[in-house]
């Protein structure tokens, strides 16, 4: 079952991805009205991006996941923060029907997909998780920001820049997160029966070259991800291409794509 994001992938994940703002979990919580009686399933929940922030809000979260690496890290990172009310299962989008013999009908407040809709059959995952929705919850797509080597600005170039000499090859993967990828979520929760709604955060945040380097990592299946050394003479790369600059300012735009349940 495992995607081959484990071993070091899954750590470069847990120490490089960015989080969610608090503004975020509000936008969520509120299109659904999510409160301490409901139980979230966040669907590809890697190392618990979403999840443990999300426990703050609901009284469960279950975070599942394909990676088995992914959920250790997440289960002991729930551990470290005293996050009691997280339980992690290891399944994919095609498992999601067995949730409704595990959890009951009707009984999840919300189903998130955070910067994983890509890896899944949005038609079947869409249709298949509406026996799990109570009355007003629903599913919510969420895009954290576009690839870090994908941007329009200076340093997002110079990145792909050395990433593509790393790779001998054009780089231009989406992840699904451009306006394309949008109009797919949009267009499947519709046609699924969900009221669609959409919101979406802006910010500023810091953007260690560290972590930039630990993002790209991060986003490659352990088979492909470079050696040691190449992975230090790309990191090397990028700080000569960032003039040495150990720090820029990402504009992150979070979008959640919201499909709400109505129906009784």
């Amino acid at each position: 079952m495992a995607t081959g994001f484990g071993g070091e992938v899954a750590t470069y994940y847990a120490q490089h991805r960015r989080g969610y703002p608090p503004e975020v979990l509000d936008a969520l919580a509120a299109a659904f009205q999510l409160g301490a009686d409901d139980t979230v399933v966040d669907l590809g929940c890697g190392t618990g991006q979403l999840s443990l922030p999300l426990a703050d809000r609901v009284g469960t979260v279950i975070g599942m996941d394909p990676e088995p690496d992914m959920l250790a890290i997440a289960r002991r990172t729930a551990l470290d923060q005293g996050i009691g009310n997280a339980t992690w299962v290891l399944g994919s989008d095609g498992d999601v029907p067995a949730l409704s013999r595990l959890v009951g009908e009707r009984t999840v407040g919300a189903l998130t997909v955070a910067v994983a809709i890509h890896f899944m059959d949005r038609d079947a995952l869409f249709t298949a998780a509406r026996p799990l929705l109570r009355p007003g919850g629903g599913i919510a797509v969420v895009t954290n920001g576009e690839p870090l080597w994908t941007q329009d600005t200076e340093w997002s170039a110079a990145l792909r820049g050395c990433l593509e000499r790393m790779l001998g090859r054009p780089v231009t993967g989406s992840c699904q997160t451009d306006e394309a990828g949008r109009r797919r979520n949009r267009e499947a929760l519709v046609g699924a029966g969900y009221r669609y709604e959409e919101t979406s955060v802006r910010y500023d945040a810091p953007l260690t070259v560290d972590d930039m380097v630990g993002g790209v990592f991060s986003a490659m299946s352990a088979e492909r991800l470079p050696s040691s050394r190449q992975r230090a003479t790309f990191a090397a790369d990028v700080r000569d291409a960032l003039g040495g600059r150990t720090e820029v300012i990402e504009n992150v735009w979070v979008w959640m794509q919201c499909g709400v349940c109505d129906e009784g």
